[in-house]
């Protein structure tokens, strides 16, 4: 379930989680084969966890749900990304720790409208953000609402486990991010050691897996935003964004510095993750990014958004 889905075809899904610049028609025919899409319309996960305290010490939660787009995937995503999602409703939700992909269902979520309607969840993905670290993020396809009467709430009403196994998401609920909104971070931690991957190339494929940190990198930083974001001409970030990132830390004598990612990586797999490459090992406490340098698929700019760094007890 982890292995990387490297087709260019997956621009469809980074519609949602990243948009996509232009690919032509015949590599979207590619071989591809879907691997991380569910149907189930009720919970099937048999389960007698039901703490939400996970193995890391941290309550589970839902971090964010963001309406991405209103009747608008794309011809080809039923191919691609769900059978079934062409003209759907689709939005990314954010999960405060990595999920079993394995207990992850469409009948495992309620979106609940303005007007109290309750919407319909046909299908979910994980892709294309799959690489080690990332699996918090599931794209939900469905018809759960309009304009005029916006999905407000997601509540996981299943089982949904985190990877270890160790709690159950089933209960929790966040209120739901409208569609005119620009994207904005909602999620920042430190990347373990054995998730760097330094000087790892992306694939020569758009939306299969990010590049990595290059050697001399000394910490990493993950920032995730609600939903996919490119520069204004549907272009991956660069050189650009990486300057407009700010990342503040604390050194071990407690003065507080404001440092600039020195390289950008997970790049080119669209995704909604950048790690930001740091050559200080001072604690970070906050990422924080400039408005209007990126855009959701709707071409909604960013607005000025900052989040604090998650930091492991």
């Amino acid at each position: 379930m982890m292995s990387h889905l490297k087709s260019p075809a997956l621009c469809l899904v980074a519609l949602l989680l990243a948009g996509c610049g232009r690919v032509p028609i015949s590599a979207l025919f590619s071989d591809y084969e879907r691997q991380l899409d569910s149907y189930d319309q009720v919970d099937i996960t048999d389960t007698d966890v039901t703490t939400t305290l996970a193995g890391d010490g941290r309550e589970v939660a839902l971090v964010s749900a963001f309406y991405g787009l209103d009747d608008d995937l794309p011809f080809f995503s039923g191919r691609f990304i769900c059978e079934g999602s062409r003209n759907k409703d689709g939005m990314p939700v954010i999960f405060s720790h990595e999920v079993d992909p394995g207990t992850v269902e469409p009948g495992d979520f309620k979106v609940t409208t303005a007007s109290g309607a309750i919407g319909e969840v046909t299908c979910l993905t994980l892709a294309p953000a799959d690489d080690k670290g990332e699996l918090r993020t599931v794209l939900l396809v469905g018809q759960y609402g309009s304009i005029d009467d916006q999905p407000a709430r997601v509540e996981i009403v299943g089982n949904i486990l985190s990877a270890d196994r160790s709690a159950n998401f089933k209960g929790t609920s966040v209120e739901v991010i409208p569609l005119e909104a620009g994207p904005t971070l909602v999620w920042a931690e430190v990347v373990p050691h054995q998730e760097w991957a330094l000087d790892q190339e992306g694939t020569a494929l758009p939306f299969g897996g990010g590049s990595g940190c290059p050697e001399g990198t000394r910490q990493i930083v993950r920032a995730t935003w609600a939903g996919g974001i490119t520069k204004p001409n549907s272009q991956p970030a660069d050189d650009v964004e990486r300057l407009v990132y700010k990342v503040t830390t604390v050194s071990h004598d407690g003065t507080v510095n404001e440092l600039t990612p020195f390289a950008l990586a997970d790049l080119g797999d669209g995704d909604n993750n950048h790690k930001l490459c740091l050559d200080s090992t001072d604690k970070v406490t906050t990422v924080s990014f400039a408005a209007g340098y990126v855009t959701d698929p709707r071409d909604d700019l960013n607005p000025a958004t900052s989040v604090m760094v998650e930091q492991q007890p």
